[in-house]
């Protein structure tokens, strides 16, 4: 058995929705459940375990009756930071899984045969941590407005979902919140191992303003034909 924590733990403020940007809707349901619903149509037996904020999950369960959404999952509570909802998310995962997958609740796109091949090379190495090369010429910025080229050949995208060995994430998130945590594989590489890296999708977009809700639209359009 496989494990996916799905982190929902994000606000409308660049959105300018009051309405919290993973329960916004995108086709005929709201961004959160296409999430899920990609996980669970890879492998319907995966344990899903949804972190939400601790004052939302009245609402999410209202929206799964409004929408009559099925798909198997369990919830727990987030915490005051990414680090502390994904290390709760963790705890709550079936004791019998031995990979687990830790993913964005606004990425939707993110294609099955990138799941299945993050689950392949994280039972074979450990980690596998899905990239995506940069399409725009890359320059850094000092202090003082001078600017450098940099090769974009040596740079790539990180996306979710980050899939690891379930007992080395749970050991590596048994350390302290740290601000050098942008995210689970730097968790990971705190501890001394290095990550794999794998081809991710380029549609597998995190949705986080009105532009990216006009392109998720365009993409689950394009899906549906």
């Amino acid at each position: 058995m496989n494990s996916v924590v799905i982190v929902a733990g994000g606000s409308g403020t660049r959105m300018g929705s009051l309405t919290a940007k993973q329960y916004l809707k995108i086709g005929d349901m709201p961004i959160l459940m296409h999430t899920m619903a990609a996980f669970f149509n890879f492998d319907v037996s995966i344990d899903i375990v949804l972190v939400l904020p601790s004052g939302d999950r009245d609402f999410w369960q209202t929206l799964c009756n409004d929408y009559g959404f099925k798909v198997p999952h369990r919830t727990t509570v987030g915490g005051s930071s990414r680090f502390l909802s994904v290390k709760n998310g963790l705890a709550a995962c079936d004791p019998a899984s031995k990979l687990v997958a830790i993913h964005d609740a606004v990425r939707p796109f993110v294609a099955e045969s990138v799941i299945r091949q993050g689950f392949e090379v994280a039972a074979q190495h450990g980690s596998a941590i899905p990239v995506v090369p940069l399409k725009d010429s890359l320059r850094r910025v000092e202090a003082d407005g001078r600017s450098t080229f940099q090769d974009r050949q040596a740079f790539r995208l990180v996306q979710t979902p980050q899939i690891f060995q379930k007992p080395r994430i749970l050991q590596a998130f048994r350390v302290e919140d740290n601000p050098a945590f942008t995210d689970d594989a730097t968790v990971y590489e705190h501890q001394g191992w290095e990550v794999t890296l794998y081809p991710g999708n380029p549609e597998n977009i995190k949705i986080t303003s009105p532009e990216d809700m006009a392109y998720a639209e365009f993409l689950l359009n394009g899906l549906s034909t």
